[in-house]
């Protein structure tokens, strides 16, 4: 529903406060704000995620709460919490807004976006995750360092230890279970893969659940000799 919306408001333009006038303000959820994000060029693969991404409720609210923290050196996730914030405190429900520092630092930052070519939104999301993901990694790895060094214990790293699950992992990550049985003896083994995304084949006029019903079904295989 709501990406209906911001695809209408993009065409609107400068016609966001009349189009708020004529659906009506109780229309409105409470704090909720409906923008669409301005195309330059070929970005709309971006804006697409973006929105997606904004519409899952945890996500903007782990990223605006990682903006309130204290300052720190702009990287990709600075510039999606500054737009995220700067949707969020728009005093207007509807509307525009170019997200051209979070795009500036987008394509400096990765040059394989730095053209004019389509670009595929899924890679983009796996990207972007991915690099929310580590930045907030080796901002905590930074953080335990430096703990370590005001108290003297500088000898304590574990280089080997897994890193803490961010907000990323926590609102996206899942486990996929891999299940064999063989049915000469009856045994069975199983193998866990966390993954961020699955790759699901989506067949027409069909639902969700029945697709992943058909990803996860049983397969018998043939062992040689």
């Amino acid at each position: 529903m709501k990406v209906s919306k911001f695809a209408s408001i993009c065409t609107m333009g400068a016609n966001a406060s009349a189009l708020e006038k004529e659906i009506g303000p109780e229309q409105f959820p409470v704090n909720e704000h409906y923008f669409g994000l301005v195309n330059f060029g070929n970005t709309c693969y971006c804006n697409s995620v973006i929105q997606a991404l904004y519409s899952c409720r945890p996500f903007p609210e782990n990223v605006l709460a990682y903006k309130s923290q204290p300052p720190k050196k702009e990287k990709l996730l600075t510039c999606l919490a500054d737009l995220f914030h700067s949707i969020a405190t728009q005093k207007k429900k509807v509307g525009v807004i170019p997200p051209k520092k979070f795009i500036t630092r987008l394509l400096k930052e990765n040059e394989l976006f730095d053209n004019y070519m389509q670009q595929d939104a899924h890679e983009f999301l796996n990207y972007l995750l991915n690099t929310i993901a580590d930045i907030l990694q080796e901002e905590r790895k930074q953080e335990k360092q430096n703990g370590r060094l005001r108290n003297g214990d500088v000898d304590s790293e574990d280089n080997n230890s897994t890193p803490d699950p961010t907000c990323v992992h926590e609102i996206f990550q899942g486990t996929l279970t891999n299940e064999t049985r063989y049915l000469t003896c009856e045994t069975i083994s199983s193998k866990d893969e966390d993954f961020l995304d699955l790759s699901v084949d989506v067949e027409q006029n069909t639902s969700i659940t029945h697709c992943l019903r058909g990803f996860s079904r049983q397969t018998d295989l043939e062992l040689g000799e």
